[in-house]
């Protein structure tokens, strides 16, 4: 449910109006969230960053949050930090799934993309990406951790949740609704992981949390090393995690 009268999406547009936006005006997030804290100061922060990279058109990280055609198609990011109106007239084609990014990609490479298969299933033999891990996991969090589920807001995820200038990989909420930041590792995870983990929790617990609120972490690695165990000795609101992958054949009859 939208904390205001109207859901961010459309407070976004209230604020083009706002800032009177013509073609190629440039506005930064700074200015965003500057107009979103004097108007609406309930919103969070990276609340705010979620909807301005949900809506713009060529922000890679939008396919985490689902956009939809004409609805989420307002701004066109420059940069990280910089963004004007979308035009369709001279913008690339709008990204809403993993096939336009990698179109765009590919095309930007001058190469022709090509996809071994349209999603990752868990029965792969590898996560050849860190992607795939994470799109697995947030859509099967209850095998971390029953009640464990991803964290919504309005039509945003905890996907690739903002947490200043960083991304973490996904953030969740436990079943006493306090939060959980989870990294994930592809291969093996090395103790350096453990200040990037309380990096997170320390800005999700100051930036977004509400108290009495806990933020805690998970790591997930394939393989988790001996310096990694003892970094998080001593810390109790970090838990370790590794994954293994199973690989099935099923015959399949040619007979009818």
């Amino acid at each position: 449910m939208p904390i205001y009268e109207k859901p961010v999406r459309a407070l976004m547009l209230d604020m083009v109006r706002d800032f009177n936006l013509k073609k190629q005006d440039v506005f930064t997030r700074d200015q965003a969230r500057e107009w979103f804290a004097k108007k609406y100061p309930k919103l969070k922060q990276a609340t705010i960053d979620l909807h301005l990279i949900q809506m713009s058109t060529n922000a890679p990280r939008r396919i985490h949050h689902r956009p939809k055609k004409g609805v989420h198609d307002v701004f066109y990011q420059i940069d990280s930090t910089h963004y004007r109106l979308y035009d369709s007239q001279v913008d690339p084609s709008p990204i809403y799934v993993t096939s336009d990014l990698l179109t765009k990609q590919g095309s930007e490479n001058g190469e022709t993309p090509s996809l071994a298969g349209e999603e990752s299933t868990e029965t792969s033999s590898e996560f050849a990406y860190e992607s795939d891990l994470r799109n697995f996991l947030s859509k099967n969090l209850s095998r971390l951790e029953a009640g464990l589920k991803l964290y919504r807001q309005e039509d945003v995820t905890g996907v690739e949740f903002p947490a200043g200038g960083r991304f973490i990989d996904i953030l969740a909420v436990d079943a006493k609704d306090n939060y959980v930041v989870i990294e994930l590792k592809v291969s093996r995870g090395y103790d350096r992981v453990v200040g990037q983990v309380l990096r997170y929790m320390a800005w999700i617990k100051k930036h977004h949390a509400e108290p009495p609120q806990r933020v805690r972490g998970i790591i997930v690695a394939r393989d988790i090393s001996d310096d990694l165990i003892l970094a998080c000795a001593s810390l109790p609101d970090v838990e370790l995690f590794n994954y293994e992958l199973s690989f099935q054949l099923n015959k399949v009859s040619s007979s009818e």
